[in-house]
């Protein structure tokens, strides 16, 4: 089977499932960065370099490679593909923009249903991804160093006594772990608690971003929290903290939504009813207006105010709707304007599939 089934389906299977507090928190990730013991970073290595580290890694979890947690293991090497699928593999989170756009002899190792993510020379040599359903973050973090052990016991990884795991950015020094969580927080948008929220989040260690990353925009109401230390604490602490401060992100979320409901529903109901039909009917859209009325409609189905689609299926229109998966299933070369209308086409006829299902 073809290694580019990954960018032809845009929901990854592992978002089938559900986690805990899967209305209000989308995914959980976790990934820990790694470099090898006398071998430049990516950044400094010469294409020899980097294409001996290609293949010290990508031999230790070999093409079809099987654990019984994770199945089979499957290569692609970025050179290998067209810049369209790979920008598929960043809408869907499988590589960073840095591995796609700037990595020599870069590659991504998957296993069967893309909760793995093993990106190679990337701003490091190795960058271990896990991903999860819902709000996971210890059960991530456990699949996440088990792998790590893998790698670990056939090469050698640069390690200091003092600082830890050696990394390219000085802010993944030290454990080498980011845990994130992507967040569907609208109800403290509506009600303007969310700047408040964040700003407390900062001040524990924390970091917000976008849908994407470092550097990308939060939009359809989605956040990424994530821990902004790696150096100082260990791995559970970090992870620890995380869990903590989230749990409490969603009962504000909750709350929020609860006064909502008791102080705005027809006002609530009305602004659900409206995102529904714009998007069930609309013959143009942009791309933040779709992201904005599907936000709306996931939380009109998560109170209960529309019988709309299920998650799997918000997940899935969320990455159909990106602009990479657009020019995938439409055809390459597309404008914006071309891409607006054949955005709306695809919600459309996704809303009307499901709605007779």
């Amino acid at each position: 089977m073809s290694n580019l089934r990954f960018t032809e389906q845009a929901l990854s299977e592992w978002m089938r499932g559900s986690g805990q507090d899967s209305d209000i928190v989308i995914s959980t990730r976790v990934r820990v960065a790694r470099n090898l013991q006398h071998l430049p970073f990516p950044l400094l290595a010469t294409n020899q370099q980097s294409e001996e580290v290609l293949e010290k890694l990508k031999d230790v979890i070999g093409e079809g490679a099987v654990t019984e947690e994770t199945g089979s293991f499957h290569t692609i090497i970025l050179e290998e593909i067209g810049d369209l699928d790979k920008k598929v593999l960043v809408e869907k989170h499988l590589i960073s923009p840095s591995l796609a756009n700037e990595s020599r002899n870069g590659a991504v190792i998957l296993n069967d249903d893309e909760s793995v993510s093993i990106m190679i020379n990337e701003e490091d040599h190795l960058r271990i991804q896990c991903l999860y359903p819902g709000f996971q973050v210890r059960e991530a973090w456990e699949k996440a160093t088990a792998l790590d052990d893998v790698f670990e016991e056939k090469v050698d990884y640069a390690f200091d006594d003092k600082r830890g795991y050696l990394t390219s950015c000085p802010t993944n020094v030290g454990t080498g772990l980011r845990a994130s969580v992507m967040m569907h927080l609208p109800a403290l948008v509506m009600t303007q608690q969310i700047n408040r929220i964040l700003s407390a989040v900062s001040q524990v260690g924390l970091t917000v971003r976008g849908i994407y990353g470092e550097g990308s925009e939060a939009v359809g109401n989605l956040f990424q929290i994530s821990n902004q230390i790696t150096l100082g604490q260990t791995e559970h602490e970090i992870i620890d903290n995380l869990h903590s401060v989230v749990l409490q992100i969603i009962e504000h979320e909750k709350n929020a939504r609860t006064k909502l409901l008791n102080d705005s529903r027809l006002r609530i109901t009305d602004r659900v009813m409206r995102s529904y039909g714009i998007l069930s009917y609309a013959e143009v859209i942009e791309a933040k207006e779709a992201a904005q009325r599907l936000s709306d409609v996931r939380l009109g189905v998560d109170l209960g105010l529309l019988e709309g689609p299920a998650s799997a299926v918000m997940n899935e229109l969320n990455v159909m709707t990106q602009p990479g998966f657009l020019q995938k299933r439409f055809g390459d070369g597309m404008n914006p304007g071309d891409r607006d209308v054949c955005r709306a086409k695809l919600i459309r006829e996704t809303l009307a599939q499901k709605a007779k299902s």
